[in-house]
């Protein structure tokens, strides 16, 4: 199974200047756990998860002042779509994240994390209940 199988086509994309309450606010509504922000001054794609909030927040960082800039992180690991669930995972536990933006020619068009792998991998009607 590939990565473009799996990802959520649900891309939320936010600005750098975005407080980490907004990014919250749209993460919740959209129900996922990251954000892409791109900066179009800086010229790129950096990733925003529910992690970076809450270790904010665990800070002590008030989440009306803070922006999702100052919590961005820029060195991503990109997916492609063609990539298999596999190599997916393998990237995500190398580098200890939850997370991939997936990206083709055109810019991002999902996001994949590790319960979509997994929900793929475990069929529900399999689970015992």
């Amino acid at each position: 199974m590939l990565v473009r199988d799996a990802m959520s086509t649900v891309v939320l994309t936010i600005g750098p200047a975005h407080t980490l309450r907004q990014a919250a606010r749209l993460m919740a509504a959209r129900r996922v756990g990251a954000c892409v922000v791109l900066d179009g001054d800086a010229g790129g794609l950096g990733i925003l998860t529910e992690r970076d909030i809450l270790n904010s927040i665990a800070r002590d960082q008030d989440p009306d002042h803070e922006t999702a800039d100052a919590h961005t992180t820029r060195d991503v690991v990109f997916a492609a779509p063609t990539w298999t669930l596999t190599e997916a995972a393998e990237a995500m536990t190398h580098g200890g994240f939850r997370h991939l933006v997936v990206l083709d020619d055109r810019g991002p068009v999902g996001m994949v994390s590790v319960r979509d792998i997994i929900r793929c991998w475990v069929p529900v009607h399999s689970v015992a209940g």
